[in-house]
């Protein structure tokens, strides 16, 4: 298959985890609905802190790729997490 396409496919993988590990923890550990407590997160500054705890899934996702010698779609995993931290870094500063 297409390097590009399997670096694709990792970097949709590692969206798609961080995107589920966000919810997973708002569902999990917040009183309040995924709308109210994303909104409470932007009017205190915790955004990062919500997409940081999210990105934990990409993890599992990184190291399962490396064990299926799937490396360019390791690599994909690694680039969303890189533009996690972007958007990380984008909040705390603005």
């Amino acid at each position: 298959m297409n390097r590009n396409k399997e670096t694709l496919i990792g970097f949709g993988v590692g969206v798609i985890a961080n995107t589920i590990g966000t919810l997973l923890y708002i569902l999990l550990f917040s009183d309040l609905g995924i709308q109210d407590t994303w909104e409470v997160a932007v009017e205190q500054g915790h955004v990062g802190s919500l997409l940081a705890l999210g990105a934990i899934l990409n993890l599992f996702a990184f190291f399962g790729f490396l064990k299926l010698r799937r490396d360019h779609r390791a690599r994909g995993v690694l680039m969303a997490t890189v533009l996690t931290a972007l958007v990380i870094l984008y909040y705390k500063l603005f």
